[in-house]
């Protein structure tokens, strides 16, 4: 049986004092939503993920990450890595701290790592139309960044869906905006920049018909961690990795 063990990577660790800057920069990669932060003894007091980056669009600030850090998922190196992926989705994390022993922070493990050997080793029940989430919040290609960031904000979701006349044109993420210094800028000073400029426009998709398996492997496959669930060109869900996990046997 695989381990959080045979996934911790090395992540990066923040002190309570480090300026929230500091933690945009390291989330502006890729790999990485969540950031965590410990003590100098490398005790894990929590995390900051890539939504609390977003709090602050100067590009110079003196703001710290103090009053960003969230409670974390502590996984111990020996759990399973379906326990594992279970903490994330009771946290609504794609990571979990690896602790040993607790609280002594060792590494990470993230949702991305683990999600193609859990659904290739378990079995998927039911359609995506059991598993999608019904009732999505859009938004429209000529919305103003300032309002998507204010959505984004006060939602804590991860991505919206772009809609034009009812139909599916884009998707906007945390990512679009956390990684586009020219999207900051124009949020500090509250540019009237549209959402078509910065969206991104090919968009994978999945139909509520697919089984919930067929859709694990297109995530895999086009490593996204959401689709829009789509009737004809009609915007009527969306499916996220922890949906799916949620379908396991």
């Amino acid at each position: 049986m695989r381990t959080a063990q045979d996934f911790i990577i090395e992540i990066p660790v923040l002190k309570p004092s480090d300026q929230i800057t500091k933690a945009r920069q390291i989330l502006r990669d890729d790999r990485f939503r969540e950031v965590y932060v410990a003590d100098a003894k490398r005790n894990l007091l929590g995390y900051v993920d890539i939504t609390d980056g977003l709090r602050e669009t100067s590009t110079k600030s003196n703001v710290t990450i103090q009053g960003f850090i969230r409670d974390a998922p502590m996984a111990d190196p020996g759990d399973s890595i379906e326990r594992v992926a279970k903490m994330m989705r009771e946290y609504h994390t794609d990571s979990a701290a690896v602790v040993s022993p607790t609280p002594r922070l060792v590494g990470g493990v993230l949702l991305a790592d683990l999600f193609p050997v859990i659904i290739s080793r378990n079995e998927l029940h039911g359609l995506v139309a059991d598993r999608m989430t019904k009732k999505v919040k859009a938004a429209d290609p000529a919305d103003e960044l300032q309002r998507i960031y204010t959505m984004i904000m006060e939602s804590g979701y991860s991505a919206f869906p772009v809609i034009k006349k009812k139909r599916l044109v884009g998707i906007v993420s945390r990512r679009d905006l956390i990684s586009a210094h020219h999207v900051r800028s124009e949020l500090a000073r509250n540019a009237r920049t549209r959402l078509e400029d910065v969206m991104t426009k090919d968009v994978f998709t999945t139909s509520p018909e697919e089984p919930v398996s067929s859709a694990a492997e297109m995530l895999v496959a086009h490593d996204v961690s959401l689709l829009p669930v789509v009737d004809g060109d009609h915007l009527i869900g969306v499916i996220n990795r922890h949906d799916i996990l949620a379908a396991l046997a």
